[in-house]
């Protein structure tokens, strides 16, 4: 049977909301720019969503990477005639976006306490380290966790770290997240559990993954209620 001695927790969107704030986010930005250009001839999803990527290893994830290169495509797509007045509308839509309430999912709480009975858990987040701090504080779910950790990237070698210091193999940790890029990918990689908890809205760079639905480490959960068991059904399995 496969023995778990650590569950690992993604924050954004798998224990609180978050896309959903930076949807309105876009939206906003959007609306301001309409007064400029054609939003649809501009393209401007797609423009805004190229700075972002190029900008990830320059200013990180989060909100201030997401306002600066916000203010970088407004300047291109206008030609620089955006107006002082709207690059600062722009900075407040970055700060109202910081500002958010931080909302549980429904039925996290509970989740969280039943595995924590039986697991060692670490929450592993990644963003701005002051916002995912407040986020965390906020939460109130701070207490549950036996370690966090706030990183600038979830990858195999971030993964890897964190797995040597909490002194467990990838066979015996678990990993609970709504992004199958950042959360499951790299846990599955490097031999470890990934437990995929979809949230309704996806940033369209954790949309790009290489998981195979039917990979032999991957559960999915509808839902914050199906967690617990997920993790039973993974100490159940058979040892390969």
């Amino acid at each position: 049977m496969a023995s778990i001695r650590w569950v690992g927790f993604d924050g954004d969107d798998t224990l609180w909301r978050s896309e959903d704030y930076y949807r309105q986010a876009e939206a906003d930005f959007e609306a301001i720019l309409g007064h400029y250009v054609d939003l649809a001839d501009a393209g401007m999803h797609r423009q805004l969503l190229e700075v972002e990527r190029r900008n990830l290893k320059i200013f990180g994830y989060g909100v201030k990477g997401m306002t600066l290169s916000m203010l970088e495509t407004a300047i291109q797509v206008t030609g620089e005639r955006i107006s002082a007045r709207d690059l600062h509308r722009v900075i407040e839509i970055g700060r109202a976006t910081l500002q958010h309430p931080v909302d549980l999912l429904p039925g996290i709480r509970d989740a969280v306490e039943r595995i924590a009975a039986d697991h060692e858990i670490v929450l592993i987040t990644k963003g701005d380290l002051f916002h995912q701090e407040a986020k965390i504080a906020q939460s109130g779910l701070a207490d549950l966790f036996h370690r966090i950790e706030v990183v600038s990237e979830k990858d195999e070698a971030t993964y890897a770290r964190v797995l040597r210091e909490l002194d467990v193999m990838p066979s015996g940790f678990a990993m609970v997240g709504n992004s199958l890029r950042s959360d499951i990918e790299p846990v599955l990689g490097l031999g470890g559990w990934g437990i995929h908890m979809p949230y309704h809205v996806t940033w369209a760079l954790e949309a790009e993954h290489g998981v195979a639905a039917d990979a032999p480490r991957l559960h999915v959960v509808e839902d914050a209620s199906g967690l617990a068991a997920a993790v039973a059904r993974i100490e159940a399995t058979p040892e390969a």
